[in-house]
């Protein structure tokens, strides 16, 4: 098969926003402000994410699936809405952005963050750093604006190691499985454009003063999440190991877009204990409320309490 540029597939898009199940914001909103000490966070939407339910809930076992979705209030048969909540940190000179959204050639109900930068106030020359949690298309794709150039040409841009090597290896094209062929194709387009200019990091650096790498795998081989600062006065950017309010009340049930679906059950149940017992507010990519939250423990399981 012949994989270019253009081959990007509509069930590949909606494969990944499987990985976001039905999280409807509460409130419609594009911008959400937090400011912890001296940071000033904002989780700004790059749009949304649609798809059809049978993606979206093919995680869950078809025996619990009614009474599951019934905890959340979902409608097992409408379309699923899945809110891109990207972070934007500015703390004295930096402007720094955690994931760069989706961009124009993915879905159309997304790709929508400069517009949202300008609604802060932020031109994209003006961002001075771009750290990914991973390489899927709605947190990749808008590196590169229309004309294939750097969105934010100005920034410094930052990735695991282990998550650039596996998005810039060819064998990944014939080893991720005919659906996700465009993910790999684009990532690959987009951080070979970059390559010389992208820093790669490893698990517990501190890739940027008061913002530690922490290694979340299993979603993505190397996926990253982000402590910024403290529990007290900074915020846990997840990315993508946990996206769901199923995924706080089961973490054993993964996405279908989970690379490996043990692994990543395994990271979402550590994390989730940690930063509830730790007490971090945290920024989710999929969840509601503008993504900005705490962890609850819940008996055995969790559960998400956006702040209001």
């Amino acid at each position: 098969m012949i994989v270019t540029r253009r081959f990007v597939l509509g069930r590949s898009a909606a494969l990944l926003a499987a990985a976001a199940l039905p999280l409807i914001p509460r409130r419609a909103r594009s911008v959400t402000t937090m400011t912890q000490g001296e940071l000033q966070i904002d989780s700004i939407s790059d749009g949304h994410l649609e798809f059809p339910p049978d993606f979206a809930f093919a995680a869950i076992p078809e025996a619990e699936r009614a009474d599951l979705l019934a905890r959340f209030g979902i409608d097992p048969q409408a379309t699923v809405l899945s809110p891109l909540n990207v972070t934007l940190l500015r703390q004295g000179d930096r402007v720094v952005l955690f994931d760069a959204g989706s961009g124009p050639d993915f879905m159309p109900t997304a790709g929508r963050l400069p517009d949202a930068l300008a609604a802060v106030g932020v031109a994209p020359e003006e961002v001075t750093d771009v750290l990914f949690t991973h390489g899927h298309p709605d947190h990749l794709w808008g590196l590169l604006d229309d004309f294939d150039e750097p969105l934010f040409p100005e920034a410094a841009l930052k990735m695991g190691a282990v998550e650039f090597d596996y998005w810039t290896d060819p064998r990944t094209l014939d080893t991720i499985g005919e659906e996700r062929q465009s993910f790999a194709v684009g990532a690959m387009r987009r951080l070979s454009a970059v390559a010389d200019g992208i820093e790669r990091f490893e698990d517990g650096a501190e890739v940027m003063p008061g913002i530690t790498a922490v290694m979340t795998p299993g979603h993505t081989p190397g996926h990253m999440s982000f402590a910024v600062g403290t529990p007290e006065q900074g915020v846990f950017v997840i990315g993508d190991f946990v996206t769901t309010q199923v995924g706080f009340a089961r973490p054993d049930l993964g996405t279908s877009t989970d690379h490996d679906p043990q692994l990543a059950s395994e990271t979402r149940a550590a994390m989730l204990a940690r930063l509830a017992d730790e007490g971090w507010p945290v920024i989710g990519y999929h969840l509601p409320d503008g993504g900005i939250g705490r962890v609850i423990r819940d008996g055995d399981a969790f559960q998400f309490e956006g702040e209001q």
